[in-house]
């Protein structure tokens, strides 16, 4: 079976490796081919994978090409994770949007509508080549913002497109943790939009455990979202939010924090990165070593503004282990073999939430066989969830329209209607903004 993976120089591409490297069933994954635009970070990735690889007899056969047809052709997954305008861009999106007062994170906010906008054309190219050039290929796309460009490329492959991320797993897994429950016999009644979800229940033999977890402060305070949020804010929702549900509930104190901070997420890990690719490709080094120690520093400093913010200390041991590689996995292998199997994923609606039309794609709990990824249906939202989620949706379609359209008008709308951007002018000084520093914006007239 082969693998195709976009952003094959990316920095998490070892993650995914290392999960094939531990899978030995038939059917497994037995070539891989690495793309990406950056020769010299293909050249380090190679190297990082090649001493993972080093003793392990059945390791995949690892190819890398700067052709992304070349790379399309033959692929029965493309796992797409590939970073527009690459860490710079991060930086900028973040930079431009803090300096008008308003969040500038990847995802959420200024920052991820930015992001969006410089994406979803090439996400849609890659569509439409993997529709020509392997259409019996599933995608499976972790590129943010994931939902975003999940919607953007299911409108040119259907449902063989999924996206996936590792924030609700890491949610359950964490909740299930403080509850003494085994994740693997836990039933996560997680619904809402990628970054944008809550987990609603948690039910081991049809009892559901979460009240058990709201009462008890101890508890709450025991793990990183208990503390992130505090015991009286998730009592008071009846739900534990996905961590990135913080930049909307104490968005002043996480900008505030965003520009006390010496350097912004981005500036950090472009930074970090920089160092790294350097250091992998330099003679006599281990590139595995050098990827190791920069990939525990990036995790544990992931979000640590908002965990500073809110007194929430260091992250747990157990949560500096990566995930969304497991879930990629786990998802080719119900595919590939029909090991039938539950994922929270990203996924066309089909009248899941009941809120929101057909072809939406929301962040929900799945049935995955050999036919792909069916979404559970799920209970309504409450009235506040699906206010916020019905009005970050809005946006996202408005940003697939700039996109389609190349309408600067349609942009600054896209900006002006998200719950953290407080002012249409605002709007439009972020998409003057962002044209001026994004070459890959100029397409917005």
């Amino acid at each position: 079976m082969r693998l195709t993976i976009l952003g094959g120089g990316g920095f998490r591409v070892p993650l995914v490796h290392g999960a094939l490297l531990a899978d030995h069933a038939d059917g497994r994954v037995t070539h891989v081919v690495l793309h990406d635009v950056d020769v010299g970070r293909l050249d380090a990735v190679t190297r990082v994978l090649a001493e993972q690889a080093a003793g392990v007899p059945d390791a995949p056969v690892v190819r890398a090409t700067t052709d992304l047809d070349e790379a399309l052709r033959g692929a029965d997954f493309v796992f797409s994770a590939i970073r527009v305008g690459g860490l710079e861009g991060r930086a900028h999106d973040e930079r431009v949007a803090l300096a008008e007062g308003v969040l500038g994170q990847e995802t959420v906010g200024a920052g991820g509508i930015a992001y969006g906008l410089r994406t979803v054309p090439v996400a849609v190219d890659i569509a439409r080549r993997v529709a020509r050039l392997a259409p019996d290929a599933w995608v499976i796309n972790f590129t943010n913002p994931a939902g975003l460009v999940t919607e953007a490329m299911s409108r040119h492959l259907g449902d063989r497109v999924i996206g996936i991320c590792d924030s609700p797993v890491g949610l359950g897994r964490r909740i299930a943790r403080v509850l003494g429950v085994d994740p693997r016999r836990a039933w996560i009644d997680y619904a809402g939009l990628n970054h944008l979800g809550w987990v609603r229940g948690l039910r081991v033999a049809g009892r559901d455990e979460l009240p058990r977890l709201l009462a008890d402060p101890g508890l709450l305070d025991s793990f990183e979202e208990g503390r992130l949020f505090g015991a009286e804010w998730l009592r008071s929702l009846g739900a534990i939010p996905n961590e990135y549900l913080h930049y909307y509930y104490f968005n002043r104190e996480a900008v505030h924090a965003c520009q006390q901070a010496e350097k912004t997420r981005g500036a950090f890990l472009l930074g970090q990165q920089a160092r790294f690719y350097e250091e992998a490709r330099s003679p006599g080094t281990s590139a595995l070593a050098a990827w190791d120690r920069t990939r525990a520093e990036r995790e544990a400093t992931y979000m640590a503004e908002n965990r500073e913010t809110a007194g929430a200390g260091e992250r747990e041991a157990d949560d500096l282990s990566g995930g969304y590689e497991k879930v990629a996995l786990a998802l080719m292998r119900a595919i590939a073999r029909d090991e039938r199997t539950t994922l929270i994923l990203n996924v066309r609606n089909r009248g899941t939430l009941s809120a929101l039309d057909s072809e939406a794609v929301v962040e929900v709990p799945c049935l995955v066989d050999a036919s792909g990824a069916h979404p559970v249906s799920a209970g309504p939202l409450p009235g506040h969830a699906t206010g916020l989620v019905c009005a970050v949706k809005a946006v996202e379609r408005e940003v697939l329209a700039a996109a389609e359209s190349g309408s600067r008008t349609t942009a600054v709308r896209a900006f002006a209607l998200h719950p953290l951007v407080d002012s249409v002018n605002v709007a439009r000084r972020l998409v003057d903004g962002y044209i001026a520093v994004h070459p890959g914006l100029a397409y917005l007239t």
